[in-house]
């Protein structure tokens, strides 16, 4: 952490270990995290479009980073909106590498003993090596779990709700409503700010497609955060497996458990 540096990743001043006084000294961020700013566009906390979509683009270029511009990739495996601290000018700062793991730029998969992460935002293959390999396509998974957040206005797993029953998986609801063309202005009225939402919800989508081989890398995700939106196709749907009805966008998906299964691993 002393020897990387990059605007998007929370830089490391210096450490103490005098005895059994040990502590990490950071930069002071005073916005706190983007976890208070995941809020709907009425609240007094939501921070428009246009900001949303450059602290979008500013943790994806940070995640990039980690994964391509370091001596070695680093691999977060806690992406989530807990972890991304702003500054005074609202640009995000990635946190937190007490699960991250080093491995080789060319290295195509790691190993893990157990799963890491925080339930809502761990990748399928983290769970079982059915869906795949772990690698930094889980990272990737998580930010786009993290995207939906962001045009959803709400975390992907409530934890405040009080039943099962009347929890609401966003991405599910996410890609039903724009699958039949509307475009996102359940949350939005201005026009432009409708592009950039939907941008974001495609982006995301296509983050968190079960299969790490479907996911784009960062370096395609910035390319598609910094394009224009108009240009991006919707991606094939992750949930079709997993939803025996359609059900219409205006309605959200309920489902009784939100967290996935563990898999036994085949041979």
């Amino acid at each position: 952490m002393g020897r990387i540096h990059h605007v998007n990743v929370v830089r490391l001043i210096g450490y103490c270990a005098d005895g059994l006084r040990r502590a990490l000294l950071y930069e002071f961020l005073p916005n706190d995290s983007l976890e208070k700013f995941i809020s709907p566009v009425d609240s007094n906390n939501f921070l428009g479009w246009e900001k949303l979509q450059d602290i979008a683009l500013g943790i994806a270029k940070g995640i990039e980073y980690l994964h391509q511009g370091c001596d070695q990739r680093i691999l977060h495996f806690d992406i989530k909106p807990h972890n991304i601290l702003l500054d005074q000018d609202f640009n995000p700062k990635i946190s937190d590498f007490g699960l991250a793991k080093l491995c080789a730029k060319d290295q195509s998969a790691v190993s893990m003993t157990t799963a890491r992460g925080t339930i809502g935002y761990i990748a399928p293959e983290v769970f079982s090596r059915n869906f795949g390999k772990v690698s930094y396509k889980s990272d990737i998974y998580s930010f786009g779990i993290l995207l939906l957040e962001m045009v959803g206005g709400r975390k992907n797993v409530d934890v405040n709700v009080e039943t099962a029953m009347s929890k609401i998986y966003f991405p599910e609801w996410i890609y039903n409503i724009l699958e039949q063309k509307e475009d996102l202005r359940v949350y939005v009225d201005d026009s432009g700010d409708a592009k950039i939402a939907k941008k974001l919800a495609i982006v995301g989508l296509w983050c968190i497609q079960w299969h790490p081989t479907d996911r784009p890398s960062m370096k395609g995700v910035v390319q598609m955060l910094e394009g224009k939106g108009d240009k991006l196709t919707m991606p094939p749907n992750p949930f079709a497996s997993t939803s025996s009805t359609r059900v219409n966008g205006s309605m959200p998906t309920r489902r009784l458990n939100q967290e996935l299964e563990v898999i036994p691993e085949s041979n």
